[in-house]
């Protein structure tokens, strides 16, 4: 089971004005049960969500005492949080059992409130296991990396995307040997996924709250699939609106997220101007450590709109 401490932040190398991984989560305790953190832009004048939730995570658990590890969380989007402000995280510890703990954070920015998450905490018991298989993709060394393409193809739209060098992601094509047959109706994609550079110590928080963070980049382009593919693999203008609405995700078994990481997602459905995306983490030996789902605003975009109002 994952134990809870406060994560360790330490000043990150220059390199091209690129913080590190490990930055991107940090935040400052103003007083108990109250801290203050700094988001990212993940869209145009819009806080990047998996920050968001990161940072919520992470004030979450320097509440708790050692010995509980997170086991799951569920957020609501409610604003778009503004990249150039300071957001600030206000704790509720609602309840310390004797095998469970519980807290409450909402995130707040000149007032109102643009995040909320309720996040679940337990001590370690012994029980029973089993797990769905993980599919026998290709492993990511044997993938190409989708940045050089990028780079090459829309190198101002790469060169404005920096904090994505903090991390690293290789696609699995279509048709490649191992993917499960794809359901019509449900679009899936895989994805290898961790941090650039190895997160600091051995604080399981940290890589909890980290993969929190990299749970965001990929479940909203799931349910958009059947409309067009993800960034990294686009060079032409989007042609829909994507906003996460709420994220949840369990955590099952211990991982590192600066380990290559399996994350098998799909898109059960896509009405309303809403889509649902689900996936399954996996590490390298085949371990389900974590599941996510997610719901998110998709509009398909009049021509000269590049998001929704």
């Amino acid at each position: 089971m994952i134990r809870v401490t406060a994560p360790t932040v330490p000043t990150p190398e220059p390199r091209s004005g690129l913080r590190s991984f490990a930055e991107l989560l940090g935040i400052e305790e103003l007083e108990e049960n109250l801290f203050r953190g700094r988001c990212h832009a993940g869209a145009p004048l819009r806080a990047f969500g998996g920050q968001v939730a990161a940072q919520a995570l992470t004030s979450a658990g320097r509440t708790v005492e050692a010995g509980r590890g997170v086991h799951s969380l569920h957020g609501y989007f409610l604003r778009p949080g503004d990249p150039r402000r300071p957001i600030v995280y206000q704790v509720d510890r609602a309840r310390d059992g004797g095998s469970y703990a519980t807290r409450r954070v909402t995130a707040v920015q000149r007032g109102e409130v643009i995040f909320t998450m309720a996040a679940s905490f337990k001590r370690p018991e012994a029980a029973g296991d089993r797990q769905r298989t993980m599919p026998p993709v290709p492993g990511p060394e044997e993938l190409p990396d989708p940045y050089r393409a990028w780079e090459r193809d829309a190198p101002e739209q790469f060169a404005g995307a920096a904090v994505f060098r903090a991390l690293q992601m290789r696609f699995v094509p279509a048709g490649a040997p191992g993917l499960p047959p794809e359901v019509p109706g449900v679009p899936q994609q895989f994805v290898w996924l961790r941090t650039e550079r190895p997160l600091p110590g051995d604080d399981p928080l940290l890589q909890v709250c980290a993969l929190t963070y990299l749970s965001d980049l990929t479940l909203a382009s799931t349910a958009a699939l059947h409309l067009q593919p993800h960034l990294v693999h686009r060079i032409e203008e989007p042609r829909v609106s994507l906003a996460s609405l709420d994220h949840a995700m369990w955590f099952h078994r211990p991982f590192r997220a600066d380990e290559w990481l399996l994350f098998a997602q799909r898109s059960p459905s896509a009405s309303d101007g809403r889509g649902l995306a689900m996936g399954e983490f996996y590490d390298r030996d085949g371990a389900l450590v974590a599941s996510a789902v997610q719901e998110t605003l998709l509009r398909e975009l009049r021509p000269g709109r590049s998001r929704a109002h």
